[in-house]
């Protein structure tokens, strides 16, 4: 059976809106202001992410985003993301486009349920705010892996955000990445 890995990069006052810069946003751009070191140690942090990766779920937006950059890229870590299944939930996408794509068109609880039943490992979500929501507000989330930037923003989409619902997680591992970046990992707590 498959395990839903939700993996973020997140502000220290969580949000994850716009961290390359691409949309506009006043605060955009964050995730440049890391150091090389720490941009070394995130490149090896996320490789092994997706060494260890049986599938990418992303929503429509993200993949996007992915479709236009990796597919002409070149590497092991390019190698890696281009030859994984990928799912992305949309509905208003028709042809994906990038290798290895499947359009998840129904709802998303049974799609994602599915997917659950019919792929065995890590099936990692980048990105994809709003689907992530949706996958926590559905208890169908199983682990969360934050790389927490040290940049305070004061605004912007967080991402746990106003969404009405509670959630209880466990903390699974801690681990400093160079000098200024934290990998916190956390299990969804089900109620007994």
């Amino acid at each position: 059976m498959g395990k839903i890995v939700i993996s973020e990069n997140v502000s220290l006052d969580g949000v994850i809106q716009d961290p390359t810069g691409d949309e506009d946003f006043r605060h955009g751009g964050w995730f440049g202001r890391m150091g090389d070191e720490d941009l070394m140690e995130w490149t090896k942090v996320e490789y092994d992410e997706a060494l260890g990766t049986s599938a990418l779920l992303l929503g429509r937006r993200t993949y996007e985003w992915f479709a236009a950059r990796w597919p002409s890229r070149t590497g092991a870590w390019a190698d890696r993301l281009n030859s994984l299944p990928k799912y992305v939930v949309s509905s208003t996408l028709d042809d994906p486009g990038w290798t290895n794509s499947t359009v998840l068109i129904g709802e998303v609880a049974a799609e994602v349920s599915k997917l659950r039943r019919e792929l065995d490992g890590d099936i990692v979500v980048y990105g994809s705010g709003r689907l992530v929501r949706t996958l926590i507000e559905l208890d169908l989330a199983d682990e969360l892996r934050l790389m927490v930037h040290p940049v305070v923003l004061g605004g912007g989409h967080r991402l746990f955000g106003e969404n009405g619902y509670e959630t209880s997680l466990r903390l699974l591992t801690t681990r400093s990445v160079g000098q200024s970046l934290a990998r916190l990992t956390y299990a969804f707590a089900r109620d007994a």
